[in-house]
């Protein structure tokens, strides 16, 4: 596997039409130590300032005693919409710090993490969000109440849900496009200044992600099945090959806010890591349905979004075979 390597100096403003994003790595300042020191970043603005400014705002949702259940991790006590809010509330830093790292400690443009061209194709990521969102519905959400109608229970309180779609729209946004900047962007291209193997390229951030997931309530619950189908899997090795096939992480950054914005406002399990007032509350995690229903949808996900949705042009498989000066 052969990628043309980028000639000449590219930083912020300046772009290359026929490169991926994965060779926007070489662009701007991107020694070694660079990518150490962005991590840095990311992690002390997110875990740091985040970790100082996210209690304050658990004292506005409810004073003394909202700081008590929050320094406990009760969040179920600020609420169905203010426990969301609580547990979300801590990625907006993490998508500051990764702006903040990627612009002044590497000096290009954000816009790098997801495309090398111009402007981000919102066409795209449409199609991901699409491509994801009907088997996700008709497969994990219908397809599972058929298996366990009693397990399904609707959500009565709408005017709370209207208060929480907004709120969701928002922040669940904000999450998922952090996650992937991160672990399809981020890391994706700091590897690759490591080793430019594709397989190199799609375990590296498959296993960052599951392993950054074992805490959730969902891989205790599920063991290994749950973490290799629903995390090293999918979305962590299944979304990053269609990045790199792509050349941009457009598709997947639709695809996984599809994902995580149909759990928290259509079909939430009960016990989750995000408990959120949605639709419909499913009361038991099927762990053998969940992990064998991903495989569906993957393959259906892939066939909507190669097969009915038009392929962008510059979406072109990345490979890179030597590299330019580091700076």
């Amino acid at each position: 596997m052969k990628i043309n390597a980028i000639k000449g100096k590219q930083g912020i403003g300046t772009e290359v039409q026929d490169a991926t994003y994965v060779e926007a790595a070489r662009w701007g300042k991107h020694r070694g130590w660079r990518y150490v020191l962005g991590l840095v970043v990311i992690f002390f603005v997110g875990l740091v300032v985040g970790g100082i400014a996210t209690p304050r705002i658990a004292f506005l949702f409810g004073g003394q005693e909202g700081l008590a259940a929050f320094s406990r991790l009760d969040y179920a006590a600020f609420g169905p919409v203010g426990g969301f809010v609580a547990v979300t509330a801590i990625f907006p830093f993490f998508l500051a710090g990764i702006l903040i790292a990627v612009t002044l400690v590497h000096r290009r443009h954000p816009r790098t993490l997801i495309t090398a061209q111009e402007r981000i194709s919102w066409r795209r990521v449409g199609h991901g969000f699409v491509a994801w969102f009907v088997p996700f519905c008709l497969i994990g959400g219908l397809g599972q109440y058929l298996f366990y109608p009693n397990t399904f229970s609707f959500n009565f309180d709408l005017a709370t849900f209207a208060l929480f779609v907004p709120l969701a729209l928002v922040f669940t946004a904000i999450q998922t496009t952090t996650e992937e900047l991160f672990f399809r962007g981020y890391i994706v291209q700091g590897a690759s200044l490591v080793w430019t193997s594709r397989v190199f390229l799609a375990l590296v951030p498959a296993t960052i992600f599951a392993l950054s997931h074992l805490l959730n309530p969902e891989a205790s619950a599920g063991g290994w099945l749950t973490v290799f189908f629903n995390y090293f899997l999918v979305p962590g090795l299944v979304w990053t090959v269609v990045s790199l096939i792509d050349g941009t992480t457009e598709l997947v950054i639709g695809a996984h806010f599809a994902n995580n914005i149909g759990g928290v406002l259509l079909f939430n399990v009960a016990g989750s890591a995000v408990n959120a007032p949605a639709l419909f509350t499913i009361s038991k995690f099927h762990v053998t349905y969940a992990a064998l229903s991903m495989l569906v949808v993957v393959s259906v996900f892939l066939a909507i979004a190669y097969k009915v949705f038009k392929r962008d042009k510059a979406s072109e498989p990345v490979f890179q075979s030597d590299r330019i000066g580091r700076r």
